[in-house]
């Protein structure tokens, strides 16, 4: 764990940060000055009530636009929002688990559930995982993605229904059952 913390952090400080039109940005700006700073609030909020802050955490005052800079939070108690709520910027929160049922338990102590993505080549492992975790889409040892052959929607808290892929487009159309029940004439009728 504290080599994958060292990686993760060192990447995330070199994250390259700019203008969405130029293909080396790796991090654009968020898409109002609200959403900015919401997250400020939930970074410093996290931070006040013991999450450790690795890198970032501060908006990017040096260029015009609402950027905040890459973010690292460790450790986030029980109850903060980097452990309870969803953050929409660029802030990852790490959390140590003793082992796969635990990294499991993590994942699904919270009220969302829209995608996860699981890591190991262990196929007994995957399989729990791929049962276990409770979001509308697992992806297993690759990133949470947006493919239109493949439905995308999630659970508990973050949604109803699916886009995209067969299930998607049944969301847009409306289903009609209908029963004819005959009457007792008509069963006496067949009958005889």
């Amino acid at each position: 764990a504290p080599e994958f913390e060292r990686r993760f952090v060192e990447r995330m400080r070199r994250a390259v940060v700019g203008d969405p039109m130029d293909a080396k940005t790796e991090v654009g700006p968020l898409a109002t000055e609200g959403i900015l700073k919401g997250l400020h609030a939930q970074v410093q909020k996290s931070v006040d009530l013991g999450a450790r802050l690795l890198c970032g955490g501060r908006r990017l005052a040096d260029r015009p636009g609402w950027f905040y800079e890459p973010t690292v939070l460790a450790d986030p108690p029980e109850g903060s929002p980097a452990a309870r709520e969803e953050m929409f910027g660029p802030v990852a929160t790490l959390f140590r688990a003793r082992d796969a049922e635990h990294a499991m338990e993590l994942a699904n102590d919270s009220p969302y559930g829209l995608g996860s993505s699981v890591w190991t080549r262990d196929e007994a492992e995957q399989r729990r995982f791929i049962d276990g975790i409770e979001a509308g889409m697992v992806f297993v040892n690759g990133m949470v993605v947006s493919d239109p052959r493949l439905p995308f929607g999630g659970v508990k808290n973050s949604g109803f229904g699916r886009e995209l892929g067969e299930f998607g487009i049944h969301e847009f159309v409306n289903i009609k059952s209908i029963r004819v029940i005959a009457s007792q004439q008509e069963k006496k009728s067949a009958t005889e």
